[in-house]
């Protein structure tokens, strides 16, 4: 059990008979009456975010998940195949348990939230930016740097981004994983 001074980014919540995690809170303390935080959950297997409002104080049920390092091996049928990097078992998951799979590549370090009590699969995460190459792009037209303006890349998962009009065909760029964001070229 937790209160609500315990919640923090990434707690895994037990709530409606489902798994949560806290993605945004912010305690409130109005002026008038009593105090009550504010969160955006997300629900572990359907990926959708809710809005909930808890007075302070109020006890919760937390979840114990632990996060395991593995490998993408490879996607079939069945769903995404993971290795564990320290027993090698294979663990299958299926689509909607990986959000953003089509920013992942084969041989990727990934992170897959295990519920402890259960041993079972929650969702697996990956890392806040990936280094991918652009496959197609149109090229951009020299003079039109004046503003920051952005054109649309294929990179090699077969994903397709925004990038700036300097980025070309086969240049490494790094994206972000949470948004579909480009963030920098690589060397």
């Amino acid at each position: 059990m937790a209160t609500t001074a315990d919640f923090r980014n990434g707690l895994v919540l037990e709530y409606n008979n489902d798994l949560y995690v806290i993605t945004e809170f912010q305690h409130v303390k109005p002026g008038k009456g009593p105090a009550f935080v504010r969160t955006k959950l997300r629900n572990i297997k359907t990926g959708k975010v809710l809005d909930n409002t808890f007075n302070a104080g109020v006890k919760v049920t937390t979840a114990r998940v632990e996060q395991r390092p593995h490998q993408y091996l490879f996607r079939d049928d069945y769903g995404f195949t993971f290795m564990d990097n320290a027993t090698f078992e294979q663990v299958v998951l299926p689509e909607a348990m990986v959000p953003f799979a089509d920013l992942m590549k084969e041989g990727q370090e990934a992170t897959i939230l295990f519920h402890a009590e259960t041993e079972q699969p929650l969702t697996a995460e990956l890392p806040t930016t990936v280094e991918l190459i652009v496959t197609y792009t149109e090229p951009g037209l020299r003079g039109d740097t004046a503003t920051n303006t952005l054109k649309p890349a294929t990179v090699e998962t077969g994903a397709r981004i925004q990038v700036p009009l300097f980025i070309e065909q086969d240049q490494k760029i790094r994206v972000d994983t949470r948004d579909y964001s480009y963030v920098e070229r690589v060397k």
